[in-house]
């Protein structure tokens, strides 16, 4: 498909379902409610307009990929194709990262500070893993690695597997 424009990619989006969509489903999202989703699926909302933590979650993306990389030691390279699967034809991913030698993709988050106490114990946030189960649905990759950046205090790292079907 190449290259989209940022419009042109909302557009695409919204003729089936992501991960963050995936998590507004089955009522995971704290920003997007089922209805919500269902109306900005059909045409029916004007596209958001970006807020500040989006802006600094794009423009930390390759921070918090070189530190993925610096901690885990896999190389990353940017994957900007929307996957979709014949298996699944109502859904899609965009992964932000595809890990080099391994059938796996990298995920990640930018959060404040503020949510610190949803990542103690090696624990991240239910919508997260929504996320993640869902990309490895429709890529059939073995593993997405999810690497989330919490401002001021460092990066929690997760591995989550697909599991074997075989």
């Amino acid at each position: 498909m190449g290259q989209l424009t940022h419009e042109e990619w909302l557009a695409e989006r919204r003729k089936s379902i992501g991960g963050s969509d995936a998590a507004a489903i089955v009522g995971m999202n704290h920003y997007v409610t089922p209805y919500a989703l269902w109306a900005d699926k059909i045409g029916r909302l004007p596209d958001q307009a970006d807020n500040e933590a989006m802006r600094q979650g794009r423009d930390l993306e390759q921070y918090v990929a070189d530190r993925f990389t610096e901690v885990i030691g896999n190389r990353v390279r940017q994957h900007t194709a929307m996957f979709h699967n014949p298996d699944y034809p109502f859904a899609h991913a965009n992964i932000d990262r595809a890990v080099i030698g391994e059938r796996a993709g990298l995920e990640y988050k930018t959060t404040s500070v503020m949510n610190l106490k949803k990542f103690r114990s090696g624990e991240y946030p239910e919508n997260y893993y929504v996320r993640c189960v869902h990309y490895l649905a429709v890529t059939s990759w073995d593993r997405l690695y999810l690497a989330v950046l919490i401002l001021n205090q460092g990066i929690r790292l997760n591995g989550i597997r697909q599991r074997s079907t075989r």
